[in-house]
């Protein structure tokens, strides 16, 4: 019997976490599968061990595992990996196979079109894909704002996401920026927004789900507002129940379950290096404290995960990035061996 599993990220905000079981129960009856599974990679339980132990339980032979992260980094190529490792030495009877992250893809554009124009619906404005065109909306700035990671892939693939909707909207500005991990940070992306002319800015959150980051630049909407009385600033919404992301989500189901996945994580230069280098066993069991005071990622010290779903939120040299994992394992571009402790970019939240 097959199983898809999904992965989220996972977090300490319920309301996040209550999406994602949501989000998987809408795309559940669309896959056609014999049995469709949740779990999470952290915060919240079941974790990766306790999906796939559901999932042979109840008489799977084949389970597909497919992450709800945007971009590929340390989740999407590490942990998650070595997970299944496990997994297929504790049930050497039961066949896996490995989903691939969302990544860059034209449907996301679409999403972020879709998110904009009904965040200028909502403030009197006609954001749409003409809005360069139109004299009132010509000092109008987007800032698309990620988790952040300090995998430099999962990074960049932010930055491509905002010159191809920079290309889509045909608009005079569209920034990246991260809410944590790396540069450029949100009042940095805020400040070089003015600085270009811009009167008006439009967050445009790049997170899958509700969470810790959602939440906390809902707060610093108002900040900036307070700092910059002369400029108007428009949150937009995060990607949500959106029906391209039900879309893009059922396709990477389906790639795995019928063994399509471009990229072989079994094999990837990147993972082995790196596992002679990390633990190999990130265990979630333990409800991933690494050793930082509780580890919701909100240290005091800002370093906000993705993941996304989900938040992580600290500033310390290591990220959580889930969204993050389209990371072209057909054409392989992993140089380095240096890899994050955690990642943050790709979920999510």
């Amino acid at each position: 019997m097959n199983a898809v599993l999904f992965v989220g990220h996972g977090s300490k905000d319920a309301e996040g976490n209550e999406e994602v079981r949501e989000f998987v129960r809408t795309i559940a009856a669309e896959l056609e599968q014999p049995l469709v599974e949740t779990c999470f990679l952290e915060f919240e339980s079941p974790t990766i061990a306790q999906g796939i132990e559901s999932c042979v339980r109840k008489g799977s032979t084949e389970v597909a595992v497919v992450p709800i992260t945007l971009f590929s980094a340390g989740h999407a190529k590490i942990h998650i990996p070595a997970a299944i490792d496990e997994a297929k030495e504790k049930y050497p009877s039961v066949r896996f196979k490995y989903g691939r992250p969302i990544g860059v893809h034209e449907q996301v554009l679409d999403i972020l079109a879709s998110r904009l124009e009904t965040a200028g619906t909502a403030n009197g404005l006609e954001l749409t894909s003409n809005m360069g065109a139109e004299p009132e909306l010509e000092h109008t700035a987007i800032l698309v704002v990620g988790r952040g990671s300090s995998d430099a892939d999962a990074n960049s693939d932010l930055f491509k996401i905002s010159r191809l909707f920079w290309e889509k909207m045909k608009v005079k500005w569209v920034e990246t920026a991260f809410i944590g991990v790396t540069a450029p940070l949100v009042d940095e992306g805020i400040e070089r927004c003015l600085k270009l002319g811009a009167r008006r800015v439009v967050i445009l959150p790049y997170f899958l789900f509700t969470g810790v980051l959602i939440k906390r630049m809902e707060q610093m909407l108002e900040q900036f507002k307070e700092k910059y009385p002369e400029q108007q600033f428009v949150l937009a919404d995060y990607f949500g129940f959106h029906p391209n992301l039900r879309h893009i989500l059922r396709e990477r189901a389906l790639e795995a379950v019928q063994g399509e996945t471009k990229m072989n994580c079994d094999m990837c230069q990147y993972r082995l290096a790196a596992m002679e280098h990390i633990d190999h066993h990130h265990h979630h069991d333990h409800d991933h404290h690494h050793g930082h005071d509780d580890h919701d990622h909100d240290h005091n010290h800002h370093h906000d995960h993705d993941h996304h779903h989900h938040d992580h939120d600290h500033h310390h040299g290591h990220d959580h990035d889930h969204g993050h994992h389209d990371h072209g394992h057909d054409d392989h571009k992993h140089e380095r061996v240096a890899v994050p402790t955690d990642d943050k970019a790709a979920t999510s939240s």
